[in-house]
């Protein structure tokens, strides 16, 4: 009896030290210089970003009269209004969308299929498939650029599909070289989530006469919302922000997604600094609103199994 009543006032300790955020535990001197170090990488973070926003509201002319680094004239928002006619931005949106959504939508669609596969059901080469699908992340993408660009410009595709008789100018040839190159990181991510629940949901489910697919559409996969919902949000991120595929493999400008069209505002003689500031801050709204909207799951996402004993 007395036994157990000492070791109730630990628990309770244990618990709320484990409830307790980090800053609030160890030595003063520990917790001051653990949030300078966060102050003053987050300034530096926002430096770039400032930078930016400060020189897309500034007049062109005025930085040609003084300097970058000057202070002071006038400050209004005509660079956006003109950033968004001159680079026609909407179009340049809209073609980004056409490859950002189909990948990562097929992306996890795939990466959760294999996942399944390799987490669920029994096979004597799983763990060789998974290093395969994980090895591939330790390639450089650009080491394939000219065998993909060869690869996708002499295979034919129908001239009512494609003007260039090729998967070159296409949206089908970026969309499936993100898939390919993003796929790996996804399938380990969520074959890692998958091997965490409970073997008897599938178990049971496969006595009542489930199939293996309604085992992964109906059992597991709704459980694997946080992280599907965490991937979603990376995945469009780096889809969103890819330059190079795009740029190697559509050559047509009305076809660029939008990180490739901001080359619309650059002269060949001189640039617009100032107008290339304010369209690339336009261009970075679509992210972060993806971010804000999916910001809970990303979080939950990126702590997963971070309570596991």
């Amino acid at each position: 009896m007395t036994a157990t009543t000492a070791a109730a006032p630990s628990r309770r300790r244990a618990r709320k030290l484990a409830s307790s955020s980090p800053l609030k535990r160890g030595s003063r001197t520990g917790r001051i210089v653990i949030l300078t170090v966060l102050i003053v990488a987050a300034v530096l973070w926002m430096i770039p970003l400032l930078w930016a926003f400060y020189t897309s509201l500034r007049p062109t002319e005025y930085f040609f009269d003084h300097s970058y680094f000057s202070i002071g004239g006038p400050y209004n928002f005509d660079n956006y209004g003109k950033a968004w006619q001159q680079a026609e931005l909407p179009k340049y949106f809209l073609n980004t969308m056409y490859i950002a959504i189909p990948a990562v939508i097929l992306t996890l669609f795939f990466s959760s299929l294999a996942a399944f596969k390799l987490s669920k059901v029994r096979w004597r080469y799983n763990v060789m498939l998974l290093i395969l699908f994980t090895a591939g992340n330790l390639l450089p993408q650009q080491v394939l650029a000219t065998p993909l660009f060869q690869l996708a410009k002499h295979t034919p595709l129908p001239l009512s599909i494609s003007d260039s008789g090729s998967f070159i100018n296409t949206y089908f040839v970026v969309i499936a070289v993100n898939i390919a190159f993003q796929m790996g990181f996804c399938t380990f991510v969520m074959s890692n989530y998958m091997k965490a629940l409970p073997h008897e949901l599938t178990e049971a489910a496969q006595v009542d006469g489930a199939s293996v697919w309604t085992q992964y559409w109906k059992i597991v996969l709704p459980l694997c919302r946080t992280p599907l919902a965490a991937l979603a949000t990376l995945e469009f991120i780096w889809v969103y922000n890819d330059f190079f595929w795009a740029l190697l493999l559509i050559q047509k400008g009305d076809r660029l997604p939008i990180t490739s069209g901001l080359n619309n505002l650059m002269g060949q003689f001189a640039q617009n600094y100032n107008l290339m500031a304010a369209a690339a801050l336009m261009a970075a709204v679509p992210v972060l609103v993806i971010y804000l909207v999916l910001q809970r799951q990303f979080v939950s996402g990126l702590t997963l199994g971070a309570n596991k004993g």
